[in-house]
């Protein structure tokens, strides 16, 4: 009795000890939740500042707290608008404005949240639910977009070329080689876009229409032009491939409206090995009935020989260089069969994004058991989706490479399906992609496929 007695107390005390530790830990777990709690919303709210602003009201809350130092945010990097306010462009009229000045309008933050904030949200009241062209531009300096033209060819454009130093000689420190390239349709793109999110007024101003309008014979139409009537631009960077001229006789042959589409190939070739991508397998005299020879006016070629060649990349850039104010750009492998009506298609399927900004791209699905060799339309009702990634060894190292989920019946109809990848063998999107991310000249042997 007298050690149960005494052990009874022991008991107590450490069962009391326990308690009170297990107090503690329970406090240091909440504790810590609500740190990471607060860590993470802190994270969100700074996303969420950084996201790229469109023409809604603007998120003048949060402005106040940074520009007032009650908040401070880590704020993004974006090395492209370095030296932004020193970039000059001159305007139709001769005047010399820039890039950040008071004529430029302000994408940051307002202050007071106030005629910034009330200018955007009636900016928003004038786009109807169609999305059509809002022609209130509030007395601010348009940027200089060259007139549309169509039909137009870099043919007709000898004084338009410019000398440039070839990059991959340039960076093997070999003597200088000077090739005449077409210069970009804009010069300048930052005159254009201004490192900020296209409006869609200012898009609406990028495209050429196959008809032109009725009343004023402009070939810039917006949105008021007939989607069959909107043009599209082709570029195939091609790389001794037989199978090109087949490609651009496909394009023409099964386009339900050839009329609209232009095609620029750069063509890298051995010249008298290969045969060029603009020669028909007979001369139009004896079969003038050939697409390359139907639709010449449509096709322009750059031929580059083979040994310059530096990969897709470069060769991509030469072809952003032909691009001429087309509605559609569209960019495509060399070695592609096309089904029929595809320009129809492929338009249909860009508009049902509702998207300005939207880009459709795929790993393009393998011909065999795909056309229907009699009416040239699609015999599948599947959808190639790009979300598989993995390591691939390669030349002693391992890099990342995307790849497509076996194909299926999509799950998503009416519309395309969001996916993370974008593939260079086939894309489609507005004009305007060539003057937002034209390709850059200084990437050789990029290629990854």
């Amino acid at each position: 009795m007298i050690r149960r007695s005494f052990s009874l107390p022991t008991s107590t005390a450490s069962s009391s000890s326990s308690n009170n530790n297990g107090k503690n830990n329970n406090r240091l777990g909440i504790l810590l939740i609500c740190t990471v709690l607060l860590l993470y919303t802190i994270g969100l709210l700074e996303s969420i500042y950084h996201l790229p602003v469109p023409n809604h009201r603007r998120r003048a809350w949060i402005g106040k707290l940074t520009k007032r130092g009650v908040v401070s945010f880590g704020g993004n990097i974006n090395l492209s608008k370095t030296g932004l306010s020193d970039v000059q462009y001159v305007d139709g009229e001769g005047k010399v404005n820039k890039l950040g000045s008071d004529s430029v309008e302000d994408l940051d933050d307002d202050d007071d949240g106030g005629d910034g904030s009330d200018e955007s949200a009636e900016s928003d009241n004038k786009h109807n639910n169609n999305g059509k062209r809002n022609h209130n531009n509030k007395g601010q300096q348009q940027p200089p977009i060259p007139e549309a033209r169509w039909p137009i060819s870099i043919r007709d454009e000898d004084g338009n070329f410019e000398d440039v130093v070839h990059p991959g000689h340039k960076a093997k420190h070999h003597s200088d080689v000077i090739m005449s390239v077409p210069r970009f349709w804009i010069d300048d793109p930052v005159s254009i876009h201004q490192n900020k999110l296209m409006s869609r007024d200012l898009a609406m101003r990028i495209g050429s229409c196959n008809e032109p309008d009725p009343l004023t014979n402009s070939r810039s139409r917006g949105d008021a032009c007939p989607p069959s009537e909107r043009t599209i631009y082709v570029a195939i960077a091609s790389y001794r491939d037989y199978q090109c001229r087949d490609t651009v006789t496909s394009i023409f042959s099964r386009a339900k409206n050839p009329q609209r589409v232009r095609v620029g190939v750069v063509d890298q070739i051995v010249e008298g090995e290969d045969g060029p991508c603009d020669a028909p397998y007979a001369p139009c005299s004896s079969d003038p009935n050939q697409m390359l020879c139907r639709w010449k006016d449509r096709l322009d070629v750059f031929q580059v020989d083979a040994p310059l060649a530096i990969g897709p990349v470069f060769a991509r850039h030469l072809g952003h260089r032909m691009y001429r104010g087309e509605y559609y750009y569209m960019q495509s492998d060399a070695h592609v069969t096309f089904t029929q009506d595809w320009d129809e298609d492929i338009v249909s399927q860009q508009e049902a994004t509702g998207d300005e900004m939207a880009v459709l791209s795929t790993y393009l699905t393998d011909i065999e058991g795909s056309i229907d060799p009699a009416t040239g339309r699609s015999l599948r009702d599947t959808r190639p989706i790009m979300c598989n990634t993995d390591y691939e060894d390669g030349q002693g190292n391992k890099y990342l490479r995307h790849g497509s989920q076996p194909e299926a019946v999509p799950t998503v109809r009416g519309m395309p399906q969001l996916q993370p990848y974008w593939a260079a063998g086939y894309s489609f999107s507005r004009g305007h992609f060539v003057v937002n991310v034209p390709y850059d000249f200084y990437q050789p042997m990029i290629f990854q496929g």
